[in-house]
């Protein structure tokens, strides 16, 4: 059973200076993003492109989004394949390539997931970043390449019990039904 979910969102342009769009230099790229109950979120373009460097670009957020996604399933498989997660940083970046006529893309993106783990086989809860993309909503729907470079951390307490490892069958994901 495929279900359908809806992510509605306003956009609104903040940054007409008084001329409009009358020349390159004559606007802000500034914009607000929001949601009913989320709130706003202040937005420009990369600084590159006439952006403020205080407000989020999509760019940035774009990496944001595939990080947090991955994060989110990463706990969730870890909670089925028995690793018990007691911290989670990343510092994820993202390369694009600009084009002489101004377009561009995403080379890639990089995820560096530094995970500490109280309990559970460190190869399993490494070898687990490479699972979420087959669940990842956003890893899902994008097409530029997403690498991982995690480093697993033993909890002070874990490192000096321990682990047993999961059955085979804890590497596969149980998605629950209203997941």
């Amino acid at each position: 059973m495929t279900r359908e979910h809806h992510y509605d969102l306003t956009l609104r342009w903040t940054g007409d200076l008084g001329r409009g769009t009358a020349g390159y230099r004559a606007y802000s790229r500034d914009h607000l993003v929001g949601h009913a109950t989320a709130g706003e979120l202040a937005g420009s373009s990369d600084p590159a492109f006439r952006g403020d460097p205080t407000r989020w670009n999509p760019e940035q957020l774009l990496v944001a989004s595939i990080a947090q996604c991955h994060m989110l399933w990463y706990l969730h498989l870890a909670t089925e394949a028995g690793i018990v997660v007691t911290g989670y940083e990343d510092a994820p970046g993202g390369t694009m390539l600009e084009e002489a006529s101004g377009a561009g893309r995403f080379a890639e993106v990089v995820l560096r997931p530094v995970v500490t783990i109280a309990a559970g086989d460190p190869a399993v809860a490494e070898a687990l970043h490479e699972r979420v993309g087959e669940f990842c909503f956003i890893a899902r729907s994008v097409n530029v390449p997403i690498r991982h470079e995690p480093t697993i951390v033993p909890a002070p307490s874990a490192a000096a019990e321990p682990s047993a490892a999961p059955e085979p069958s804890a590497l596969e994901p149980k998605v629950p039904a209203d997941a």
